[in-house]
């Protein structure tokens, strides 16, 4: 490869704007590439990023990133980056990093959580895919670097689809064939494709199904239990018709219908010097171990409900499982804040659990029917719907804790 630059001629020029139109056309996975160590923490989103070969010692991958950017030098200097895959629902991360959103540095990473592997160079935590590399070589082609790295880890995430950029906007993967229910099924009750977020599914779904398919007994379920994020992707992208999901975050161009208001409350192990309170507040909590319930929006909402009130909550530990949460709880390992509520006061393995509410109001947060906007709901999900209205009517807050 080289670095020289033809001189510039009306017809280099014109078909530099052809290339570069070109090359708009042609889909890309958006990446965001990060790297730490002596020359300090940096992060930048791109869409060059290339498998080299799978049979060099370790995988080989490029990335480009231009000359101007400045994390260019300091990738280089520190010798290591990771190419963070960004999913369907993380084009917020991406305008972080490309400085769409106004951070400016380290303020970028304030979007996402991250965490470290084998080279210590940043990887987003809920990324599709992430590529942990060594730098092996580099070199100036025209405006970009191209630096080549050498695979140390890689950690994939257990499902999503891939956030793409082309035609100078963001999209997400539409499959070609979409599985259709069988004959007899969609003749007899047609087809319904319901989402739900994760964390309350157990403890509405069942019974909301019940409900619908004693009245519609031909139906053919499609069941997605996702985040939010996946949630609204797929709403968007119409593999999911009508979803049940958190307030937060929907924009103007999904419907949502509140069906139920989820009050915030402490989870401790049975036994705990706090347990014996009818209510406690958020400020006896902060030097507890706090154990996260680190899946969006539960992980800002949670942590927001401390830095509301000027509070800093030690977090022990992370986990993106409901019931992990309810165990390391069990297990004396910390406490803490949940909205959705079990019938049961055990943990998966027989550990007691003690809730108790907050001592002091908070904002609390709505479980909502959404669905796509200016697009008409088909008869099985308005039935749907009807069982969802009626399965929330005249249930008092208490009891609104699915």
């Amino acid at each position: 490869m080289s670095g020289a630059q033809e001189s510039t001629t009306p017809e280099v020029a014109a078909l530099r704007q052809k290339f570069l139109h070109g090359m708009s056309h042609a889909a890309c996975t958006v990446n965001v590439v990060t790297t730490d160590g002596v020359a300090g923490r940096h992060g930048v989103t791109v869409s060059a990023m290339v498998s080299v070969s799978a049979d060099t010692p370790r995988p080989t991958l490029l990335v480009c990133i231009h000359h101007l950017s400045p994390v260019a030098d300091a990738l280089l200097a520190n010798g290591v980056f990771c190419v963070n895959v960004l999913r369907e629902d993380q084009a917020h991360v991406s305008d972080s990093f490309a400085g769409r959103s106004g951070a400016q540095g380290a303020e970028k990473f304030e979007c996402a959580t991250w965490t470290t592997e084998f080279t210590g160079a940043p990887r987003l935590i809920d990324s599709l895919v992430a590529f942990d590399c060594r730098v092996t070589a580099s070199e100036r082609v025209g405006s970009h670097f191209v630096v080549f790295g050498s695979v140390q880890d890689i950690a994939v995430a257990a499902g999503g689809a891939p956030l793409i950029y082309a035609n100078r906007a963001y999209g997400v993967p539409q499959r070609f064939h979409q599985r259709a229910p069988a004959a007899d099924s969609a003749a007899a009750g047609g087809a319904l494709a319901l989402g739900c977020f994760q964390t309350f599914a157990p403890y509405i779904v069942p019974a909301l199904v019940a409900r619908l398919t004693k009245m519609h007994p031909g139906l053919s379920l499609t069941l997605v239990e996702a985040d939010q994020g996946q949630l609204l992707a797929g709403l968007r992208r119409g593999d999911i018709e009508i979803a049940l999901l958190y307030d937060f975050g929907v924009g103007d161009d999904i419907n949502k219908e509140s069906l139920a208001e989820l009050i915030p409350y402490v989870l401790l192990p049975d036994g705990h010097p706090l347990a014996a309170r009818a209510a406690i507040a958020l400020e006896e909590l902060i030097d507890e171990p706090f154990i996260l319930l680190d899946v969006e929006p539960s992980r800002e909402y949670f942590l927001s409900l401390f830095r509301d009130r000027g509070l800093e909550p030690r977090i022990a530990y992370r986990t993106g499982s409901f019931e992990m949460a309810r165990g390391f709880v069990g297990h004396g390992l910390g406490f803490s804040l949940l909205a959705t509520k079990p019938a049961n006061n055990m943990s998966y393995d027989g550990r007691a659990l003690v809730a108790r509410p907050l001592a002091a109001a908070v904002a609390n947060s709505r479980l909502v029917l959404a669905n796509r906007a200016n697009r008409p709901m088909s008869a099985n999900a308005r039935a749907f719907a009807g069982h969802c209205r009626a399965f929330f009517h005249g249930v008092t807050h208490a009891h609104q804790n699915p």
